[in-house]
């Protein structure tokens, strides 16, 4: 939707084809397309067949889609390949009982496999679309499971609204949350935002601020997710002092302002906007090579990516060298030269390059 207003912005016409819209959405340009059934495959297959009926009744020079479809000329799986979430339904999982159940849940997901299924059809017909990778990780995983041309393959990164996240605004926004957060002012705030605490590496956050052992470093925890089994993992390694659970937040700006750092040990994800975000406010990040968001960095001179998202040794090592105040600075500095790349005109720039490539005459 926001890419939609963003293309109109700049005299494209555009309409979005969907079964709801935001509060913000909803133009006369905008078509919903009503579904209805008893399971969510039932209501799959009706949008499937609803958007058949309109494209085939109305011409359009890109039809880009961000979920599996049967015919599109851009696919841009923003949460990731359909196929590749069943693959690595147990990715998130620590332990070998788990893994097997996750594994074994994922055959009878049924809407899951019916994505996959679509998927599978669309990317290996004779005119597969352009696939839109959210990184160069994405676009590996893309190559492990469809053989495509490599000019059918594109990358382009998340865009970050720099006007909302530029640290020069709101300046009073990091002193009010550390007070309300009981922050003091010479504590080092590490933060991660997230809303899948298992996946996206909470519990090696923990064990490697354990590590650290400096009364100094504070975790401070922004999420939805109920904590209280994190809760319990900082009181056994003794930091449940240190580890800060501030509940879901509709405002990251505030958090990111409070914190020094950014820290995001994530087992996979196609590429984290957090992360942009955070590089965007000038906040050094470490994360992983499994997070594709990093590959706009450069090691140890944005931060540091780390090879294992288990490793917590590794994490504890770089956040201790995230402590000191002259290196961090330097960090920053250099995030902070990242933000062109990350606007939404660098973005914009890049898909108007990629719609060419993939129009096709009708």
């Amino acid at each position: 939707m926001d890419l939609a207003a963003a293309l109109r912005r700049r005299g494209h016409e555009t309409t979005l084809l969907a079964t709801r819209f935001g509060e913000k959405v909803g133009r006369d340009e905008d078509v919903l397309l009503r579904v209805r059934g008893a399971t969510r495959v039932g209501r799959y297959e009706q949008f499937l067949d609803q958007l058949d009926s309109y494209l085939a009744e109305h011409a359009f020079d890109i039809v880009h889609a961000m979920l599996p479809v049967r015919r599109c000329d851009v696919y841009h799986p923003h949460a990731g390949l359909a196929v590749e979430a069943i693959a690595s339904a147990d990715v998130k999982y620590e332990g070998a009982a788990r893994r097997t159940i996750a594994r074994a849940a994922r055959r009878f997901n049924r809407r899951r496999l019916r994505f996959a299924a679509v998927e599978r059809e669309l990317l290996t017909s004779n005119e597969p679309p352009v696939v839109l990778c959210l990184s160069e990780y994405i676009k590996s995983v893309v190559r492990k499971h469809y053989s495509l041309p490599e000019a059918k393959l594109a990358t382009l990164f998340n865009a970050v609204d720099l006007a909302k996240f530029d640290p020069a605004s709101r300046r009073g926004a990091g002193d009010e949350a550390r007070r309300r957060l009981q922050i003091a002012p010479d504590n080092i705030v590490a933060l991660i935002i997230a809303q899948d605490f298992a996946r996206k590496g909470l519990r090696q956050a923990i064990v490697a601020t354990a590590k650290v052992d400096d009364p100094r470093l504070v975790l401070v925890v922004a999420g939805k997710q109920d904590p209280a089994a994190y809760r319990r993992l900082a009181q056994e390694h003794g930091v449940a002092d240190r580890v800060i659970f501030a509940g879901p937040t509709d405002d990251p700006y505030a958090f990111y302002r409070a914190a020094d750092f950014f820290v995001l040990p994530t087992r996979h994800d196609p590429c984290s906007l957090v992360v942009l975000e955070a590089l965007a406010m000038g906040l050094p990040v470490i994360s992983t090579v499994f997070n594709g968001a990093c590959e706009i960095m450069t090691d140890a001179q944005h931060g540091y990516v780390l090879n294992d998202p288990a490793d917590t040794d590794a994490l504890a090592s770089a956040m201790r060298h995230v402590l000191d105040p002259s290196l961090r600075q330097s960090l920053s500095a250099a995030c902070l030269q990242l933000r062109p790349a990350l606007s939404h005109d660098h973005h914009l720039d890049q898909l108007r390059q990629i719609y060419q490539l993939a129009h096709r005459p009708r």
